[in-house]
């Protein structure tokens, strides 16, 4: 069993939670919204309320965690600010996750959110993994495979592999 840390615990990410926890693991959600930790809490996972747009709320957050999973690519918000969440913001927290005992990490690489911004942090999340030797998978899957896709995704991040990290697009 491991924890695994969702940001962005939306509907997605609530499917993804339920089937987690169904595996047999400890998941702790993120939203930006208190009242939105109800609909967390009955997918079975642990709330918590922070915003990726102030990666200090999610400092805390990964304490324990084995995997996160980066479930953006739906997010909503005025464009730029959207942008930072797949470029500067999510380059700052992948290099916040180096001294913790994060061991994997999951980007959300389609959704409503611009193809090029996605585009652009899948390439931002190769290049950290390679560089911290993180194994990282991007998913560009569309709504029928989820959340069985994202399961499949967290059990290989957390298999060891002795061929080194995986990093992939599926």
């Amino acid at each position: 069993m491991a924890r695994v840390l969702i940001v962005g615990c939306g509907c997605r990410g609530q499917e993804l939670a339920h089937a987690l926890v169904q595996s047999g693991h400890a998941v702790r959600g993120t939203t930006r919204h208190p009242d939105r930790a109800v609909q967390i809490a009955a997918a079975g996972a642990e709330p918590w309320v922070g915003d990726p747009d102030r990666l200090s709320t999610l400092t805390r957050a990964l304490e324990g965690a084995t995997v996160v999973c980066w479930l953006l690519a739906h997010a909503s918000g005025p464009p730029d600010s959207v942008a930072a969440l797949h470029a500067a913001r999510l380059r700052a927290y992948l290099r916040e996750l180096v001294d913790t005992t994060v061991r994997g990490f999951l980007y959300e690489a389609s959704g409503s959110v611009d193809a090029d911004v996605l585009a652009g942090g899948v390439r931002i999340v190769r290049e950290l993994g390679t560089t911290w030797q993180l194994p990282v998978v991007a998913i560009e899957s569309g709504p029928a495979q989820w959340p069985a896709i994202g399961l499949d995704a967290v059990e290989r991040l957390l298999a060891p592999s002795p061929a080194g990290p995986a990093i992939g697009v599926q």
